[in-house]
């Protein structure tokens, strides 16, 4: 016999199994905690090419930096210095498809690179890439390696759930480094909560409201590709991400989408 019973906080479900131990008629908890945040993506924006996985990671530590972990970033780095030595980030195949997939919805090409573009861009230049905190660091890793845009919100500072879809222009978008709500284009597509706010504007532009920062958590990770991105990659990314997160920063993943 099972036992389950449900706590309700702000934003997330959680629940409680109760599994009796051996024959006795007291319980014991065990894998406390399932995380009932879900993910979802619209028609529209799948028949324009997005091919997307979503990864949630639960009961992370943000904080402590091992010699293990600083050893693997700078392996890491430097197969990343070799792999893109020489070579033109724009022209690469996964990178024209995201200018493609802007072209579908009028984005304009100048103002709006895709992510991978532009971390390459800044290992070429800077022989490194900004690190920003341990997790940030290991998805923009992960992001170069395989120029798929990866992104990570905080699940706790989010309002419900989360959908990918075309945007009507009436959504609340305030992205990172701004006080103020931005104007939102009717058209294009993004990553919106419950409460009609834009987390994250296509795949490139992130918000204030859901920042990962040290004392995050629970988190859920965004992996996106377009028309030309291979179905297997996207897979083999987001077990890569699971693999790499926990492995530095403990918790326990799921691929959810």
């Amino acid at each position: 016999m099972i036992i389950a019973y449900s706590i309700n906080f702000i934003n997330v479900h959680y629940q409680i199994l109760l599994v009796p131990l051996c024959n006795l008629s007291r319980y014991d908890t065990v894998e406390v905690i399932y995380m009932t945040f879900q993910f979802n993506v619209t028609q529209e924006v799948l028949d324009l090419g997005v091919k997307v996985k979503a990864v949630v990671i639960e009961g992370i530590d943000n904080t402590t930096i091992s010699p293990e972990y600083l050893a693997y970033r700078k392996e890491a780095i430097q197969q990343l210095q070799k792999k893109y030595e020489g070579i033109n980030a724009k022209q690469e195949p996964i990178v024209q498809g995201f200018y493609t997939l802007h072209d579908q919805v009028g984005v304009r090409r100048r103002k709006n690179p895709p992510a991978s573009e532009t971390l390459i861009k800044l290992l070429q230049k800077r022989n490194d890439l900004p690190s920003i905190n341990k997790l940030v660091d290991i998805y923009n890793i992960i992001s170069t390696d395989t120029e798929l845009a990866l992104g990570a919100h905080d699940i706790d500072k989010i309002d419900g759930n989360v959908t990918l879809r075309i945007q009507d222009g009436t959504e609340r978008f305030i992205p990172l480094g701004s006080n103020e709500p931005q104007p939102v284009k009717a058209g294009e597509y993004s990553y919106i909560d419950d409460s009609s706010e834009i987390i994250c504007h296509l795949e490139i532009r992130q918000v204030n409201k859901t920042l990962v920062d040290e004392n995050s958590k629970n988190i859920y990770f965004i992996i996106q590709g377009n028309e030309v991105t291979p179905s297997s990659l996207l897979d083999e990314t987001a077990q890569k991400l699971i693999d790499r997160v926990t492995q530095f920063c403990g918790g326990q993943g799921q691929i959810i989408y």
